[in-house]
């Protein structure tokens, strides 16, 4: 079969199961970034700072795994989180130990007076001087464009066979907040000025999609993600999260499924309370992917005709177990959520000190 053939056959698997058709077998799909470094034995801040590098790594580790039908994201950026999280990353080679894992720090980097700010003078105003002024501000320029040179993702995948799926991430106004404002100030804000931070969410929301959507259709990318961690319905009451998370969430999806694009809702921590009211998303035109938390099984049972379920390998039996365990839960997973709209992946991504045999493990249990 030619790698243009064994593309086109994988991409085909994986968009009849967002479809809820059923494909030849259950596609399984590869989300990581730290474990390509640690699996290839290279310096973790080497593949940080080159993004050529970056890519070929995540290529070799992908090739040690075996045979995939996908990878989640094809290139990792870490000060990309940055904007995801409105919040400091620290990253090995720069301001830790080289082979250390990256981390977003919680700090307060907005106060009270930056809702005023935003409400008076509009978000692009506030965003981009934010993230000059007190993000950014103290990152290498060699790790920012315009020096850091951009390489093509999707055609470096591709020319060996395998398909990317995300041309890019999209948070909520939730998220960028309490990412700024951090998880504790925040909190509070929800409680003693809710009109003004919803006020806020409001400006900030026709602002979120527009650049990840047009850039995954210049480049033909199937899908962008749509991410949830601090919305999770574990974190706030019911009447919280329906006011401050989920009208803002569904607007962005349903923007990205009216530009035609899949919505894949990455969605970490429980949200198992709120899975019923996914209903009123688009049917098989999202993909739920699910990190080990929310309850997999009630998901495939409240959704499983309506929207594609995706994961949820555990980090931990990644780590931890032996390729026995990992084997027999994949296939558990493929035989009570599968055939039809059903993608087996990792919970969120595979974590950096994951055993490569139990990675393999999870590759064979769908692909035989």
């Amino acid at each position: 079969m030619s790698t243009e053939d064994l593309y086109n056959e994988r991409l085909d698997r994986i968009l009849k199961a967002v479809a809820l058709e059923e494909p030849d077998r259950t596609p399984v799909v590869l989300e990581y970034a730290g474990f390509a470094a640690y699996v290839t034995q290279t310096s973790m801040a080497a593949f940080l700072k080159f993004p050529q590098t970056n890519i070929d790594t995540m290529i070799k580790a992908y090739e040690l795994v075996g045979d995939g039908d996908a990878i989640n994201y094809g290139a990792f950026w870490p000060y990309g989180l940055c904007y995801d999280f409105m919040a400091k990353v620290r990253v090995p080679g720069v301001d830790l130990p080289e082979n250390d894992m990256w981390q977003v720090t919680e700090t307060q980097l907005m106060d009270r007076n930056d809702y005023d700010r935003i409400l008076n003078h509009g978000w692009l105003d506030f965003f981009n001087k934010m993230m000059h002024e007190r993000i950014l501000d103290d990152v290498p320029s060699e790790y920012l464009p315009p020096q850091r040179r951009s390489v093509n993702v999707r055609a470096e995948w591709q020319s060996i066979g395998i398909p990317v799926l995300s041309g890019g991430d999209i948070t909520t106004p939730i998220e960028l907040l309490c990412g700024a404002r951090s998880l504790m100030a925040f909190a509070i804000d929800l409680i003693e000025i809710p009109e003004k931070v919803e006020a806020v969410m409001d400006i900030i929301l026709p602002h979120l999609a527009g650049a990840a959507i047009q850039q995954a259709k210049n480049k033909e990318y199937p899908l962008v993600w749509v991410g949830g961690w601090r919305a999770a319905p574990c974190l706030l009451s019911p009447a919280m999260w329906r006011r401050f998370v989920w009208p803002y969430f569904r607007k962005l999806v349903i923007q990205v499924v009216d530009a035609g694009l899949i919505a894949l809702l990455h969605l970490d921590s429980d949200w198992s309370r709120e899975l019923e009211i996914f209903k009123d998303l688009p049917r098989g035109k999202c993909i739920m992917a699910l990190d080990g938390e929310t309850d997999i099984f009630k998901a495939k049972d409240v959704l499983g005709d309506h929207m594609c379920i995706m994961g949820d390998v555990p980090a931990s039996m990644l780590f931890l177990n032996d390729p026995d365990d990992v084997y027999a839960y994949c296939n558990r997973l493929i035989r009570q959520l599968g055939p039809q709209g059903y993608i087996l992946q990792s919970g969120c991504d595979i974590p950096a000190n994951a055993k490569l045999e139990n990675v393999q493990a999870m590759v064979a249990a769908a692909v035989g």
